[in-house]
């Protein structure tokens, strides 16, 4: 299989809170043949909050990130919902808006750079579907997880607002019936789960707002997957799998029930069926056990 080459966006939480996340990463890009070049000199994308407090400085921190990814000449994969709508809106915005790409480009001349618009930006799970496919991977498992009913977590920042996501990649996605996670899952062997939660929000942005209804918001997606006889939750996205995975005490009180399931990150789903060793996955990393034994 012909090498992949793609410009890495870590964000700021698969190197800080989800270590077991960039892990996983490079371990199924290697399975993959897919060579990652890390965007080292990048920065926070905002969070989804700086541009409340200054858009303009949030466009100049995401255009100055897909800038050294256009220095490599290098599609930019993401590997956190949040940071893929950041990157993707500001590309969509300055790639329609001539005069505000300008004033943002006469900020990055500062630090000797100059957004262009000439670099892709897609999550990881959407350039592995588009640019392997599924019928490759499926081709690729060395572990199917035939045993295991799988449930889906797409949050919410991956496939909203669908017009700009699918802007990115080829495999189209509907916002309210979204497929590609649970193909994933069917091409790794295991069951899709289909819950009404899967799509909805994890809580994660409203945590320091509306703590009880983060806490609820958790704890129904926990219980919708649980009530479809999930064995797991899997997340391509690391402020998810935070929520999902750490917060069950809080979601448990908050809708009056016990709620609780591992949860992986998509990386780690398809690093098991890939034949990853566990140790190169960072299951132990995980506040509920994994069980894949």
């Amino acid at each position: 299989m012909e090498k992949l080459r793609y410009a890495l966006f870590t964000g700021c939480t698969a190197k800080q809170s989800t270590p077991e996340q960039l892990a996983s990463t490079y371990a199924v890009a290697k399975k993959l043949n897919i060579e990652l070049v890390e965007l080292e000199e990048a920065s926070c994308c905002g969070a989804s909050h700086l541009q409340d407090y200054d858009d303009f400085l949030s466009l100049v921190l995401n255009a100055r990130n897909i800038a050294y990814a256009e220095k490599h000449g290098l599609t930019m994969v993401t590997i956190c919902n949040t940071c893929q709508l950041n990157t993707a809106m500001t590309k969509h915005r300055l790639d329609n808006d001539a005069d505000l790409k300008n004033k943002i480009n006469e900020k990055l001349k500062e630090v000797g750079l100059e957004y262009k618009g000439t670099s892709n930006i897609i999550h990881f799970l959407y350039a592995i579907i588009d640019d392997i496919g599924l019928e490759k991977i499926a081709s690729m498992v060395k572990v199917p997880l035939s045993q295991f009913n799988i449930a889906p977590f797409y949050g919410c920042h991956n496939i909203r607002p669908s017009e700009l996501q699918n802007e990115s990649h080829k495999t189209p996605e509907n916002s309210y019936r979204p497929t590609s996670l649970d193909n994933l899952i069917i091409a790794c062997g295991g069951t899709a789960v289909d819950y009404e939660e899967k799509n909805k929000c994890c809580g994660f942005h409203v945590e320091l707002q509306a703590p009880k209804t983060a806490s609820i918001l958790t704890g129904n997606a926990i219980a919708g997957a649980m009530d479809g006889n999930a064995d797991w939750m899997v997340t391509p996205c690391p402020l998810c799998h935070l929520k999902l995975d750490t917060q069950t005490k809080h979601s448990s009180d908050a809708i009056g029930r016990e709620v609780s399931l591992p949860v992986l990150h998509m990386q780690q789903m398809l690093g098991l069926a890939l034949g990853c060793p566990q140790d190169e996955l960072g299951l132990k990393h995980h506040l509920v056990k994994v069980n894949f034994i």
